[in-house]
């Protein structure tokens, strides 16, 4: 009899949910944001200029953060941050994205949750309003992770994504760098002066992480190239179980290469390293090494922020578990993060 009721326990034991690995509950959240790294020019970027980027830069803020303190997923908040930054014609993502040598835009962009590993990506696809939502509808709606250009475009209309009409996408500040490129003859092998790429990362309530990334590439690309942003483990990364959310922005080649997001997570998930170590070591050193310019955001487990990057500046953003909101611009401006 007793045995028969030690059996009993074990099986109502076996059935109880593990907690081990499912994070803290109705924690506070963390969200980080960025629009972008490279030469950013302060005789380009002028007082007004500025404080419309930097208005941008705390809308997306706001608008993931409400979702993240609402008891809102860290997928959905990261999402509701991206979407802000592609709706403006500042950043080169969705509505401001380069052209490409043809003329277009095509646009990238990935999504990662950390707690199942689920990823979705879009490459190269033309006229989706917001790329990221694409992203999220690949993941949650296919069988697959990355799709890219015509094939992209008819997944978007099947899941009825909203499309916009090519005036939506033009800009005259992108334009004339697409003239300029193309009067000096700037090769598809020069490295770009401004990677403009989105993202953000976040830790929600729940103690899980996300991260996506959005991009409209290189100005005057050819010949259907992609970046690091819609391939997983190079421009995004999220793992709930290494406590590490990455999104890139840079010189896409490079990231690929060096597997950026996910070397950051393997790197503190199995060496000894913490998170923002980790990204220190392969923006700082690692990268940069290989002729690579760039940076990152990350976010560990904690809700720890990080952004290093080895350009003159980087768009970034930032709101801790705290509730401290901050925005930055240059190097030598107090980094969110710390």
């Amino acid at each position: 009899m007793r045995l028969a009721r030690l059996c009993l326990l074990s099986l109502l034991l076996a059935a109880v949910p593990s907690q081990a690995h499912a994070g803290p509950t109705n924690g506070a959240p963390a969200l980080a944001i960025h629009g972008g790294a490279g030469t950013i020019s302060p005789k380009r970027l002028t007082p007004a200029r500025r404080a419309d980027v930097e208005s941008t830069l705390h809308a997306a803020l706001e608008a993931g953060y409400g979702v993240l303190a609402d008891g809102g997923s860290a997928l959905d908040g990261v999402i509701a941050a991206v979407r802000v930054l592609e709706d403006s014609p500042l950043f080169n993502a969705g509505r401001g994205a380069v052209f490409t040598h043809d003329g277009t835009h095509e646009l990238d962009a990935s999504i990662m949750d950390g707690h199942t590993l689920a990823a979705g990506a879009v490459g190269g696809v033309v006229g989706v309003r917001n790329p990221i939502a694409l992203a999220r509808r690949v993941m949650d709606d296919s069988p697959h992770v990355l799709l890219t250009g015509p094939g992209a475009a008819d997944f978007a209309r099947e899941q009825a994504i909203e499309f916009a009409p090519p005036e939506y996408f033009h800009t005259d500040y992108r334009f004339e760098q697409l003239q300029r490129a193309q009067k000096d003859r700037v090769s598809t092998r020069a490295a770009p002066a401004y990677f403009g790429t989105v993202g953000a990362v976040a830790l929600d309530r729940a103690g899980r992480l996300a991260a996506g990334t959005s991009t409209g590439g290189m100005t005057n690309k050819r010949w259907g190239r992609l970046g690091d942003s819609p391939i997983i483990g190079a421009g995004t990364y999220a793992s709930d179980e290494a406590g590490c959310a990455v999104s890139a922005t840079g010189h896409g080649e490079y990231f690929i290469r060096a597997a950026v997001a996910h070397d950051i997570c393997a790197r503190a998930a199995y060496g000894d390293q913490t998170v923002a170590a980790a990204a220190r070591t392969v923006v700082l050193e690692r990268l940069k090494a290989m002729g690579g310019k760039g940076g990152v955001i990350t976010i560990d487990g904690e809700g720890r922020i990080a952004m290093p990057f080895n350009t003159r500046g980087m768009y970034r953003g930032s709101v801790d578990k705290a509730g401290r909101r901050t925005v930055a611009i240059y190097a030598d401006e107090p980094d969110p993060a710390q």
